[in-house]
């Protein structure tokens, strides 16, 4: 009863983990999330050539317009989704509704589409939260069109774009010289490139839980391989679609994809399918470490079982000695000798030692 209590009362404590496991389940696409809208959206702005480049915030949305048909490949990165501002992006670009949709709604799965001659991707960046020990998404939209590339973020505190915004403001760079669906593959690449750095510190994780469980496995190892395995349910769910993604990128014959970009878009698809093995091996290693841990409960409780049985075995004869010469009977031998007793115990201790040297030999414990 105290254990069942004790129980109850550590899942009161932890409601975090509750709640966690009800974010991983929940999935239905058909049921709208609870999605807050930010206060403003905010735009930046990558309008560049092989000489120049212009870097700059814009202030509304409707600046954005103005770089719809360019000599210059525009990345125009919004940050904060309010659904007027999809909406009426969507709209000036030609943009088709349900790609709107797509946009706007939480908890997609990874996917391509090409619809009204504009390639439209979605999935999702990784980060992993040290502090939690969780993989934590962020759901982002790409638009290739002519000559520009829309991105739509939820989150505008963080991406993994960095090293390409530095990237772009160095002339001669390679990015510069070529067209709008480099920079597009250049993004998708940096969001694959990133599920290998969220899989490496998850990796450390489970190195770390395989040590402790070896050395002392307890409950709380337990609740370790439960949480590890939600995490990796988010992993594989992320990554495993987008395998689907850039193989629908190598199908497309849109022409806004250059043959010669096909080559990195391979490239994509051999990173992702590393990273697809990678999470299912890591999925195989938190069965093994499951398997691990009941492993070495069941030998704890083995030996505990094989000291109890060898104590029993060792006091059974001291047992029958003691309990022979307890009977109330008028004769029994060595009874009333004044050496009975000393006798009585030596055979108490001869016994058990004799015993013990015999199960040494036969590798009893």
């Amino acid at each position: 009863m105290f254990k069942e209590s004790k129980k109850v009362l550590s899942y009161l404590l932890n409601p975090l983990e509750m709640l966690r496991t009800k974010k991983v389940l929940q999935v239905n696409p058909t049921v709208e999330g609870n999605r807050v809208e930010p206060a403003a959206s905010s735009f930046f702005l990558y309008d560049y050539n092989e000489k120049e480049i212009i870097v700059k915030r814009l202030e509304s949305v409707k600046e954005c317009y103005a770089f719809i048909d360019t000599p210059n490949v525009s990345w125009i990165n919004i940050d904060g989704l309010r659904k007027d501002t999809v909406e009426s992006i969507c709209t000036h670009y030609g943009i088709h509704f349900l790609i709107a949709e797509d946009i706007l709604s939480l908890g997609q799965r990874p996917k391509m589409d090409e619809i009204n001659g504009l390639i439209f991707c979605l999935l999702n960046m990784l980060y992993f939260n040290e502090k939690e020990s969780a993989v934590e998404t962020e759901q982002i939209s790409l638009v290739l069109g002519k000559d520009f590339v829309l991105s739509f973020q939820e989150d505008d505190k963080r991406d993994v774009f960095n090293p390409l915004r530095e990237r772009l403001k160095v002339d001669g760079t390679k990015i510069r010289q070529q067209k709008g669906d480099f920079l597009f593959y250049s993004l998708i690449d940096m969001i694959v490139d990133n599920y290998f750095v969220v899989m490496e510190k998850l990796g450390e994780k489970i190195e770390n839980l395989e040590e402790d469980i070896v050395r002392s496995p307890n409950t709380r190892s337990l609740a370790k391989i439960n949480l590890l395995r939600k995490e990796m349910i988010v992993l594989k769910r992320s990554i495993a679609p987008v395998r689907e993604l850039v193989n629908g990128i190598l199908r497309s014959d849109s022409n806004l994809l250059d043959d010669r970009t096909e080559k990195y878009f391979k490239d994509v698809y051999d990173h992702i399918i590393q990273a697809n093995d990678l999470a299912e091996n890591y999925r195989d290693m938190m069965i093994n470490l499951h398997d691990l841990y009941l492993s070495n409960v069941n030998l704890k409780m083995n030996e505990v079982m094989k000291v109890m049985a060898v104590v029993t075995c060792l006091l059974a004869p001291a047992t029958v000695i003691g309990g022979i010469f307890g009977m109330n009977f008028d004769r029994i031998p060595w009874a009333h000798n004044q050496t009975g007793f000393y006798l009585a115990m030596s055979l108490m201790l001869i016994i058990p030692i004799v015993m013990v040297i015999i199960f040494k030999k036969r590798g009893w414990f």
